[in-house]
């Protein structure tokens, strides 16, 4: 399908690694609620061992898709919002696949372990690191939401430390992990008592059981 005629011809012409892309409900974090468009890229190398998602780490086993034709899917669906998650996202230079989404007027959103620099213009950066691979010190300014998964005890405090990196109006949430969701919730609704300042987030959409 061909791309707006008003984008520009090396816009058209990229492409990036898709595992999958779908209209939802943002089920975590800021937006949770949402009606969004997901774009989630193949390829990520932070290696988390409670991803859910893990068939998405390698990037050559999902098929280059042009950044037109996801820019005209997610313009088709209605959606104000688009999700690029992965993966990890940022593994990649965003920049024209941001470019093309805004021409359209949709909102941008992505989502990242922040392990490297952020490419593109982003309406809101969510930022949730990992253990596995340290992120980008550059992250830490851009980022407009900090979502830490409580996994174990210990999270917290690492939590803490990241608290104290971010930008004063970054929003913070802390979300249980799945499988672990029995035992750390009630953590950390007692944690969100004690430090109003930070919110809790649910991941809603398996509760709705959608993607």
């Amino acid at each position: 399908m061909a791309g707006p005629s008003h984008i520009e011809p090396s816009v058209l012409n990229s492409s990036l690694p898709l595992m999958e892309d779908f209209y939802t409900i943002q089920g975590e974090g800021f937006y949770q609620g949402h009606a969004a468009y997901f774009i989630r890229l193949g390829g990520c190398d932070v290696g988390c061992v409670w991803c859910d998602v893990k068939e998405s780490w390698d990037a050559s086993a999902h098929p280059r898709v042009a950044i037109s034709t996801m820019v005209q899917r997610a313009k088709t669906s209605g959606a104000g919002i688009v999700v690029v998650t992965g993966g990890e996202p940022a593994m990649y230079d965003l920049s024209d696949l941001t470019a093309a989404l805004k021409s359209e007027g949709l909102k941008t959103n992505i989502e990242t372990s922040g392990a490297y620099p952020i490419t593109g213009h982003w309406d809101w950066i969510w930022f949730s690191p990992k253990k596995f691979k340290n992120p980008h010190a550059s992250v830490y300014d851009r980022a407009d939401e900090l979502k830490v998964i409580i996994y174990n005890k210990s999270d917290f405090s690492w939590a803490e430390d990241f608290e104290k990196k971010m930008r004063p109006e970054c929003k913070l949430f802390l979300q249980p992990e799945w499988s672990k969701e029995k035992d750390m919730l009630p953590l950390i609704i007692d944690y969100v008592k004690n430090n109003p300042k930070w919110r809790i987030s649910l991941q809603i959409h398996k509760y709705m059981n959608i993607p």
